[in-house]
């Protein structure tokens, strides 16, 4: 047993019906150092986690703390916090109908009462150490997913805590929140804290990270030093292949004005309830456009209105060059538009629903619930689709919350494929989704385009926009500030338009 070791698991194992999860993995975090622990999604990362965290009680195997030669068994996530190891989930674990300083204490007091004024004033201190700016007395659900996101993170930092678990914990965040994050990880591991790191940015990882641990199929592939694993070695021990990477993406490019044809979507004055300014946008069949700007600039607010996810307030709408009305998604299904929405857990998914019933969902309601699908057709279309988009589950009827996280995602990409769309907004498709998954998504993107199918690819990073997009609508403070077209669609112009751009809120 290493003396540094914080936590120490050999051979741990853990089964659900039909999918072996773990199989005799094993795992070091020492004192002082940020240890990555990578791998595809269903790669058994999660499930390692809850496993540590007394979540999931293992099947087979041993935990040992504090380099001490004696196991130790972890009933709950509340027994875990007692022996230092705090956790921040990928999704948001927090009560949103609670203020802020609420979620940062609760569970934690021992007093019959509680100081509601030096309770707040402690949480704005400890956010203020974070660099996090926000109101503590303000309830959580009226703030970003970011802003959650790092009140997530500065509640278990503030927990007396040995080992930090952050999984995925900069998936909503912008670059300047990212590098607050990473500046209070550094303080924590020179004070001896050990940080276990789960992300999919590689860049991250050889940012901040000391080690890295890999698992492939419920396997450890191996631990290594940051320094002595470059980065396309990395990605091979990921995916158990060489990856066949992003020199075969193509983007399709787009004739300009009248050239480019009738539009398949055309508004102009297009606004929402959500405080978004009036804009003009128009998409054209086979185009893959996008919105960029930093988190916040108002890119996945002008989105939702096209599809009725907001409440619009004012713009008029075309479809194929004819005037329609579209209030609500019931309104943009009919007219042959799919929405894949940012937030998965509370827009897209239905937890306690089958991977089948997930999938036939947008197009059971297209058809009506009083003409439901036969079991034998609801199945076929399901297995169809997790086929083409090779998704990981053990059935059609497993529920869609046992599965990571990424196939989550596809599953709410295979609900909107499987109603023959003709124009599909994608609202941050790859995020918390594994390398060689990205590419694929990225490849199916550019596919359906070259099939004819309109797309609106909307993701925080930028460098995956470029790839997929031939049109880049710029967004600042809700307000359109530039479009790039076709060679002008660069990182560098990116960043220069979003810092400086000033143009009309109008997007052709």
């Amino acid at each position: 047993m290493e003396k540094d070791a914080i936590v120490s698991i050999r051979k741990i194992s853990k089964s659900f019906p039909g999918v072996h999860a773990l199989d005799s993995v094993d795992f070091t975090l020492r004192k002082g150092e940020i240890h990555a622990l990578m791998g595809e999604n269903g790669a058994g990362k999660s499930t390692l986690i809850k496993v540590l965290t007394g979540v999931y009680h293992k099947d087979a195997g041993e935990i040992f703390i504090d380099g001490i030669d004696k196991a130790v068994t972890i009933k709950s996530p509340q027994e875990a916090q007692k022996m230092g190891i705090s956790t921040v989930y990928q999704e948001i674990t927090l009560c949103p109908n609670l203020t802020v300083a609420e979620n940062m204490f609760i569970g934690r007091g021992k007093y019959n009462f509680v100081n509601w004024p030096a309770m707040e004033k402690k949480a704005k201190a400890i956010l203020d150490g974070l660099g996090i700016q926000v109101n503590p007395t303000r309830q959580l659900s009226t703030f970003s997913l970011a802003v959650q996101q790092m009140v997530a993170i500065a509640r278990a930092v503030d927990m007396d805590c040995k080992a930090l678990i952050l999984d995925e914990p900069t998936s909503s965040l912008d670059t300047q929140e990212v590098a607050k994050l990473f500046s209070v990880m550094r303080d924590l591991k020179s004070r001896g804290v050990g940080i276990v790191f789960v992300t999919h940015f590689l860049d991250q990882v050889y940012e901040v990270c000391d080690r890295i641990t890999v698992l492939f199929n419920g396997r450890c592939v191996g631990e290594y030093k940051v320094s002595e694993l470059p980065p396309i070695q990395l990605i091979g021990k990921m995916v158990g292949k060489e990856i066949i990477g992003l020199s075969e993406l193509h983007k399709k490019e787009m004739p300009g004005g009248d050239e480019a044809g009738a539009p398949f979507y055309e508004a102009a004055g297009l606004s929402s309830a959500e405080g978004l300014k009036p804009y003009n946008f128009k998409i054209h069949k086979g185009e893959v456009n996008g919105f960029t700007g930093l988190l916040g600039s108002g890119r996945s607010e002008s989105v939702r209105p096209i599809f009725g996810a907001d409440r619009v307030t004012g713009g008029m709408v075309k479809v194929n060059g004819k005037n329609v009305k579209i209030t609500k998604p019931i309104d943009a299904m009919k007219n042959k538009i799919g929405y894949l929405p940012e937030d998965r857990k509370n827009d897209g998914i239905i937890a306690d629903l089958s991977v089948r019933d997930n999938i036939i969902l947008a197009l059971q309601v297209m058809n009506g619930f009083f003409r439901p699908f036969s079991k034998s057709e609801a199945k076929s279309f399901a297995v169809e689709y997790i086929n083409l988009l090779g998704i990981k589950t053990p059935s059609v009827n497993t529920p869609v919350k046992s599965l990571s996280g990424g196939n989550q995602q596809k599953i709410i990409l295979a609900r909107w494929l499987l109603t023959h769309p003709e124009y599909l907004i994608l609202d941050e498709p790859t995020r918390g989704i594994d390398v060689a998954t990205k590419v694929e998504i990225q490849k199916l993107v550019l596919k359906l385009a070259e099939e004819g199918m309109s797309i609106t690819f909307i993701s925080s990073e930028i460098e995956e926009m470029v790839r997929t997009c031939s049109r880049l609508i710029v967004m600042r403070d809700r307000n359109i500030v530039g479009e790039l077209r076709g060679s002008e669609v660069t990182q560098d112009n990116i960043l220069h338009t979003i810092a400086g751009g000033g143009g009309e809120n109008e997007a052709q």
